[in-house]
């Protein structure tokens, strides 16, 4: 499976740099327009573990996936390491589909997410306040 391991600038705090790995679909084509899905990692989770599990899942079934590690997690930047904290958690899923709106073969009209466990919990309040998030 193809996939891209990419680091960007947190639109929501300048200082802080996520890390993440995007997932492409099967015979992906770059002057397409594909349906993307942010996937949130469990609390303590990290991109690599199950949300990279997820990620992979569903671009096998035609979807551009993102999981990335929150800020203070894993390889995104921020200190302390290891902090939880729900308003960031939330923030980062925005910042995410921030990036992934300057990707010219994902189709912003279509973004959805999803999260595991904490992960969970933190999406359905983005989904909330993000209205970009349609599924």
């Amino acid at each position: 499976m193809m996939n891209n391991k990419v680091s960007f600038t947190n639109s929501n705090n300048p200082t802080i740099s996520l890390s993440a790995v995007i997932y492409f679909p099967p015979k992906f084509d770059e002057t397409r327009q594909y349906q993307a899905i942010v996937v949130s990692h469990p609390g303590g989770g990290v991109k690599e573990q199950t949300a990279g599990t997820y990620a992979k899942k569903l671009a096998e079934k035609g979807f551009v996936t993102i999981a990335y590690d929150a800020s203070y997690q894993g390889e995104s930047g921020g200190e302390p390491r290891q902090l939880e904290n729900p308003y960031i958690r939330t923030e980062d899923i925005s910042a995410v589909i921030d990036y992934l709106t300057t990707l010219s073969y994902v189709d912003n009209t279509r973004i959805g997410a999803m999260g595991i466990c904490a992960g969970a919990g933190y999406t359905a309040n983005a989904a909330i306040q993000d209205r970009r998030i349609k599924a």
